[in-house]
C-alpha cells in the first residue's frame, strides 16, 4: 500500500484501488493550503473524483484559488474535482422536512459526485403522511433510499415498510429539547420495526452516500 507524506498528512494513494474511490478529505481543522496540497496529491495519483467535505464558503474559495477547475456546492459544503460519470444506480434522498435539507443536500451531492443517479424527495415527514404516500412510487423505483429525518426519526420506519430496496437512515440534529440533538432519532432508527434498515451517524449525509456507493460497487463486480 502506498501513501504520500506531506509532513502534516500522509495521503492514502491506494484507496481508489482498494475501494473504487480516492480518499475523501475531511475539511474541518485543516487550512486552505493544507487542503489544496492534499487535493493536488490525490488528483495527481488517482483517476476518480476528489472530494472535500464540510468546507465553508470562504475557505472553499481559497482552496479553489489554489486548485482550479473544482466545484463548490454551498448547501452541502462540498468541494468536488473530476466528478464521476453518472451510472444507472439510482438513489432517492428523502428528507422529512426543510430543516433537514442541508444534511439531505450533502447526501445528494456526494452521491452525485461519485457517479450515482440522484432523485430528491423533499418534505415528506410523517406528520403529514399523505405527502410520503404520494411519493411511494418514486421511492419504490430507486435502488437505494436514503432517509434523512430528525425529531423522532419515524420516517425511516415508514419508508422501510413501503420499499423493498435497502434503506439508509440518517438521523439529524433537528428538533426540540427531547430530541437531544439527534440522539432520539438515532436510537429510534436503530430500534425500527422495519427490518434491515442501515443507520449512519447523526447529520452524516456523507456517510449515507458512501454506504450507497459501496452497495453500487458490489453490483458492478464481475461475477
Amino acid at each position: 500500500m502506498s501513501s504520500a507524506d506531506l509532513g502534516f498528512a500522509r495521503v492514502d494513494l491506494d484507496r481508489e484501488h482498494r475501494q473504487g474511490l480516492p480518499e475523501v478529505v475531511y475539511g474541518p481543522g485543516k487550512t486552505p493550503s493544507q487542503i489544496a496540497a492534499i487535493v493536488r496529491t490525490l488528483l495527481a495519483h488517482n483517476t476518480g473524483p476528489v472530494l472535500v467535505t464540510r468546507v465553508d464558503a470562504e475557505p472553499a474559495r481559497a482552496v479553489l484559488a489554489e486548485v482550479p477547475r473544482g466545484r463548490y456546492a454551498a448547501g452541502a459544503r462540498l468541494l468536488v474535482w473530476r466528478p464521476a460519470p453518472v451510472t444507472a444506480f439510482t438513489v432517492a434522498v428523502a428528507a422529512a422536512g426543510t430543516s433537514d435539507g442541508p444534511v439531505a443536500e450533502e447526501a445528494a451531492e456526494v452521491a452525485a459526485a461519485v457517479g450515482l443517479s440522484v432523485r430528491a424527495v423533499t418534505d415528506v415527514g410523517v406528520a403529514g403522511l399523505h405527502r410520503l404516500l404520494a411519493e411511494r412510487d418514486r421511492l419504490r423505483e430507486a435502488d437505494v433510499v436514503i432517509v434523512v429525518a430528525g425529531m423522532e426519526g419515524a420516517l425511516a420506519s415508514a419508508v422501510g415498510g413501503l420499499v423493498a430496496c435497502p434503506v439508509i437512515a440518517v438521523p439529524t440534529s433537528t428538533g426540540y429539547g427531547a430530541s437531544f440533538e439527534g440522539v432520539t432519532a438515532l436510537l429510534a432508527m436503530h430500534a425500527s420495526c422495519a427490518a434491515g434498515i442501515t443507520v449512519v451517524n447523526i447529520d452524516s449525509g456523507f456517510g449515507a452516500a458512501m454506504a450507497a456507493f459501496r452497495l453500487a460497487q458490489v453490483l458492478r463486480r464481475p461475477r
